[in-house]
């Protein structure tokens, strides 16, 4: 239903490695959130079990219709908000004791007013978490992200609104960066035939039916060539470090 190689899937083989690099982070905030949370951008719901079995309260907003309503029918002790976002207009100020947000800052527009909103909507003393590409390992111009970001662009835009920035990154071991070198070298490939540099000259959403279905192709190829690889990645071969600027995603954590 909600299944594109940028949402990923856990029904889908080829697309495991990203799946499990995107639970990564709701695995690591639940070892130490509690109170009333609040996800930005919950997508199809990918963390809400992990989420709302350490939280007093987990409340999601996302601008997906479709997607809140298949969730509030699916989770009833949860509450949903199908909003477009920013500015997050039907939540009060200092509401939150964390906020999450994941892969979700780069789709955004007016990236400051979302940043905004999140410090608007936490208590004093809470803290948002928040992932997002690390442009610097990035392998190709995603035509879905608006922007991505270095670390220090991250950091500069937090500081504007929190004094606490604590910058990570999310890295992979050896099995995921043996992924991620493969993936690496295909797409390389596919690449050098783009010799008008079209992915960065044509208007990104020009690029997104095509990029998709590359990437659904390119990720098929990948398992075959070495299935064992691509299904025996899980979560925990991930791990957060002080040294966002190697990372393959950016892990921002920032206190009110």
């Amino acid at each position: 239903m909600f299944k594109t190689t940028e949402i990923t899937s856990d029904k889908v083989t080829s697309d495991n490695p990203i799946h499990q690099r995107l639970v990564f982070p709701y695995e690591e905030c639940a070892k130490y959130i509690n109170g009333h949370v609040l996800e930005v951008g919950c997508g199809f719901g990918r963390g809400i079990d992990i989420l709302g079995s350490h939280c007093e309260s987990y409340t999601a907003i996302d601008k997906n219709k479709k997607l809140i309503e298949w969730l509030s029918n699916r989770y009833q002790d949860f509450t949903f908000i199908a909003q477009n976002i920013p500015p997050f207009s039907s939540i009060a100020d200092n509401t939150y004791d964390f906020v999450v947000s994941f892969q979700v800052i780069e789709h955004i527009k007016n990236d400051e007013l979302f940043v905004k909103e999140i410090q608007r909507v936490l208590k004093p003393g809470g803290k948002a978490i928040l992932t997002t590409p690390n442009i610097k390992l990035s392998l190709t111009r995603n035509p879905w992200h608006i922007r991505e970001y270095t670390a220090e662009e991250l950091t500069k835009l937090m500081k504007k609104y929190f004094s606490e920035v604590d910058m990570k990154g999310v890295h992979g071991n050896d099995k995921v960066m043996r992924y991620y070198e493969r993936n690496k070298k295909a797409v390389q490939k596919i690449a050098k035939w783009d010799i008008f540099n079209l992915q960065y000259n044509l208007p990104r959403q020009v690029l997104q039916v095509p990029y998709d279905l590359m990437n659904r192709v390119n990720r098929n190829k990948l398992q075959k060539q070495n299935d064992s690889l691509v299904v025996d990645i899980n979560f925990d071969d991930y791990y957060v470090s002080d040294r966002p600027a190697e990372s393959l995603d950016l892990f921002c954590v920032v206190t009110k």
